[in-house]
């Protein structure tokens, strides 16, 4: 068993004592409807620190994940890096394999390597999280995430029939979640730019600007949650119907996303 398991050679079994999970996630919940990036941080490095002293390598393993995703969203590269390297490491000390569990992250690992240019080293993690993936029974939107992600990944990299081909998985595995309309606006963006890559702007604007509508109408979906993630997205989203020349669709999503801020 990995060395971070005992203490003074007592069983670790013994010693550990976990860190209450879902009060972490409420209270960064609580953060990010806020924006509150460095109470994030704060909150998430204190209970980093309680369940190393507690021996809690599950907990540990979570928070590391949160660590990840937080340092991607506010582009601290070494930082990021630096989670995902212990991350990997608690998951090996778990001995996790190839479970969704497994997958889960590295394909949030991965999806941090892309957002900091390291696309090579993110296809390895999402195939490996593909394979644990597809041979179980796996939530239609942890393959949605995946399918999306890995797909970035493949047009990063010029692989566009390899890219294409897993926007089309993606699209079809958040059609069978509920909410998952915003996922899907997601990806008919990104198969935006992948086929303005691809072609030029040129030959490829008459699919991007159907993509562009059909995006629009995803975000329009009237089962869409008008939380803290919906606002999110419409930030993320605004910038590409901006870049594109649909300056009022992305006025208003800037404007949905301040609505719910301020709301909550």
């Amino acid at each position: 068993m990995h060395s971070w398991l005992t203490d003074a050679g007592i069983d670790a079994a013994e010693t550990i004592r976990p860190v209450p999970q879902q009060r972490i996630r409420e209270k960064i919940d609580q953060y990010m409807s806020r924006r509150d990036y460095p109470a994030v941080e704060r909150h998430l490095l204190y209970w980093l620190e309680e369940a190393r002293m507690g021996h809690d390598l599950r907990r540990q393993l979570m928070i590391q994940n949160e660590l990840v995703g937080h340092y991607r969203k506010t582009g601290e590269r070494e930082k990021a890096l630096a989670s995902a390297d212990e991350a990997l490491k608690l998951l090996d000390a778990l001995d996790f394999g190839r479970t969704v569990s497994a997958g889960t992250t590295c394909v949030n690992i991965a999806t941090a390597f892309c957002a900091f240019g390291e696309h090579s080293r993110a296809l390895e993690l999402f195939e490996r999280a593909r394979t644990g993936y597809e041979q179980e029974d796996t939530d239609p939107r942890l393959l949605g995430g995946l399918y999306n992600n890995m797909a970035l990944a493949y047009a990063a990299l010029g692989r566009w029939r390899e890219a294409q081909a897993l926007y089309d998985h993606a699209m079809d595995a958040m059609a069978e979640v509920p909410g998952g309309a915003l996922e899907q606006a997601i990806t008919c963006l990104n198969r935006a730019n992948a086929l303005e890559a691809e072609l030029g702007m040129e030959t490829a604007e008459p699919r991007i600007f159907d993509l562009l509508d059909r995006a629009s109408e995803l975000l329009e979906n009237p089962d869409a949650p008008m939380d803290g993630y919906y606002a999110f997205v419409c930030e993320k989203c605004a910038p590409s119907f901006e870049y594109y020349g649909y300056f009022l669709e992305a006025e208003h999503l800037r404007e949905e996303a301040r609505r719910i801020y301020e709301r909550t």
